[in-house]
This record gives C-alpha cells, structure tokens and sequence, in this order.
C-alpha cells in the first residue's frame, strides 16, 4: 500500500486581501488523477468565511499538480463552497464566465523579498536605502542582484510541478522580482498563479525571508517602483480580427467601468497607480500603442501582425485576486460593442 500527501490550497475569508490557506489529506494508493481528490472540509470559522455554531466549509478540488518538494506529494487547488454545494461568497473563481476556455491570460507577478529579521527588501541596509533604482532591473551580480537563490528554486519548483512557467527577472527595486505565467482559459490562469504563489511562500520559509505583495510596501511617497500584476489576455477576437477599429472597440468598453475594475485589482492599489513610475492615474483610463504609462497596452507585435494578439491591462496589483481580475475583464471584453 501506498500513501500519498494531498496539500489541498483555498482561499480565505480576509476582505479586500484573502490568503492561502492549506493543509494535507493522506490518501492510499492515490491515482494522481484530479476525479480522485474526494472533497474536503474545513472549519470556516478560522477563516472567516463561517460561524462558529455553522462552521463547516467544503474544499472541492480544481487542479492538481505533483509536489516537487515533498515525497509523493500532490498540490491541490480548491475552490470553497457552502455546506450545501454552492459557491461560497469568496469564491472568485467560480464566477467567471470562461466555460470554453476562450480567453488566455498571460500574469506579470510582481513582488518584493523581504527580509524576516530587518523586515526590509532584500538589499536594503538598515536605517538607510540602496542606491537609487535603476541598476537593479536585470541586473547580474552581488552588487545590484539580491535574492536570486531563492527566485531559481522557485522557478525549477513550478517547472516541476508542470505550470507553464515563462520566465522570471529582477525588477527595477532592489529586492523585486516578478514570474511570468502562461495559460490557455482564465481558471486555469488563476490556479496557476496561485499555485506558483504557494511555492514561492512556502520556500521563503527556508530561507528566511517572506514574500511582500502590497504593491506599494515602501510607501506611497517613496521614489521608487511599486508592484503590479499586469494581465495580458486575449480572445479569438483579438488573435484573429485584424482590426484597428475593434481593437479600440474592446478598449473603449473598459473607459466606462473603471471603477468596478480597480474594485477587483487589488488593495493599496491608489498608492501605485500614480501616474509615475510606469503606470497611469487611478483616476484616469487611456490605452495607446506601446505606452507604459498607459492603463491598457497594445503590444507592438500586435500592431505589426496586423491587429492579430492581445491586449495588456496594466492596472492590477501584485496582491491582486487573479481569479477576480480575470473575471472582471472577460465581463468587459464580452460587452463589447463590435
């Protein structure tokens, strides 16, 4: 007889900003197969997403991944229903309307690594700063490069696991690197960003450090970068039009609803949507051709293909839901008037 270690993942109760939780569900002689992961329950009333005298919540699983770091080991990622089999209120994932799995989404993961003992990004001295940004970005070498033992592991982890990782790089901030992650449907985009989540968070534990998400944790005030999560995403419309009119189409369906997509794009949001360090004002929307300082980028290599790819929203935050934030785009595409 075999056992294997099932690590079921869910996400919390906590409003605006919900955490991973898990835990581990021995099974014999296990399959691997996600139609052999039985549903779970928790106790809602630790994560605030039930009351004490009703609080069983139920884990029906979604995805399943190996667990490269554990033997026979099993990354779970589940979604939180009532005790009646309905979705529960934090449930992001189960409102998005992507059945055929029409929209794919490219995520940016942005964050800071964050010394447990100094309590500051990696490279920052204490009681002062590092040399200005600038270097840092791509940088090679103990000088400027903080971090990169950790952010290898990471990546050799989520190959492992079998998420269609693209790619990493420092970013422009001392101590700030960012992921890339690829996939083919919107729920499919959100457990793996979720699940490569939980192996960066996870491994920091062994090195001493954690993982800063707030996407701006050095201050609002402070000269430098904030942490975003940028959503490229894309339909068959946008792969195939060949269109300049419906790509603007498509941009303009976001001007009216700007509000309901900085309400799903994450916390602390208004301290990094500036204007400044390459994003746009939290009050404004513009979209424009390679612009950075715009609220939606339009690639050049879609332009020169002939109006054929996808679209960048550059607006989320590293702590944002991509459950949510995929959701709430794919509302906005389908409303569209073309």
């Amino acid at each position: 007889m075999s056992k294997s270690k099932l690590e079921y993942i869910w996400l919390d109760g906590y409003k605006p900003t919900q955490n991973m939780r898990s835990k581990t569900k021995v099974e014999d002689n296990f399959s691997g197969k996600l139609e052999d992961c039985p549903i779970w329950s928790f106790d809602g009333s630790s994560t605030r997403q039930a009351t004490g005298d009703s609080s069983d919540c139920l884990l029906k699983p979604v995805a399943i991944y190996p667990d490269p770091a554990r033997k026979n080991g099993y990354l779970v990622m589940t979604e939180v229903l009532n005790a009646d089999g309905t979705p529960h209120e934090s449930n992001g994932r189960a409102t998005i309307d992507d059945n055929d799995n029409d929209f794919w989404f490219g995520f940016e993961q942005e964050y800071f690594i964050m010394d447990t003992q100094t309590q500051l990004p990696l490279g920052f001295p204490i009681g002062g700063y590092p040399a200005p940004q600038g270097m840092y970005y791509c940088s090679v070498g103990g000088k400027n490069t903080h971090g990169r033992d950790l952010v290898e592991e990471h990546a050799d982890l989520c190959i492992a696991a079998g998420l269609n990782f693209e790619g990493i790089n420092q970013e422009v901030a001392s101590g700030q690197w960012e992921f890339q992650l690829f996939a083919k449907g919107a729920k499919k985009a959100g457990d793996e960003i979720w699940v490569a989540r939980y192996l960066l968070d996870r491994l920091t534990e062994q090195y001493g450090y954690y993982i800063e998400y707030h996407p701006k944790p050095l201050g609002k005030d402070m000269d430098w970068n904030g942490s975003g999560m940028h959503a490229n995403f894309s339909n068959t419309t946008l792969r195939t039009c060949g269109s300049q009119e419906i790509y603007e189409k498509i941009c303009e369906a976001f001007r009216p609803v700007v509000k309901e997509h900085i309400e799903v794009y994450g916390e602390f949001n208004d301290q990094r949507l500036t204007g400044l360090h390459e994003t746009a004002s939290i009050n404004d929307f513009s979209y424009g051709i390679s612009d950075r300082g715009a609220s939606i980028r339009i690639p050049i290599i879609t332009v020169e293909k002939g109006w054929k790819g996808w679209l960048e929203d550059r607006r989320p935050a590293s702590n944002g839901d991509p459950y949510k934030i995929a959701g709430r785009i794919i509302k906005t595409v389908k409303s569209a008037n073309i």
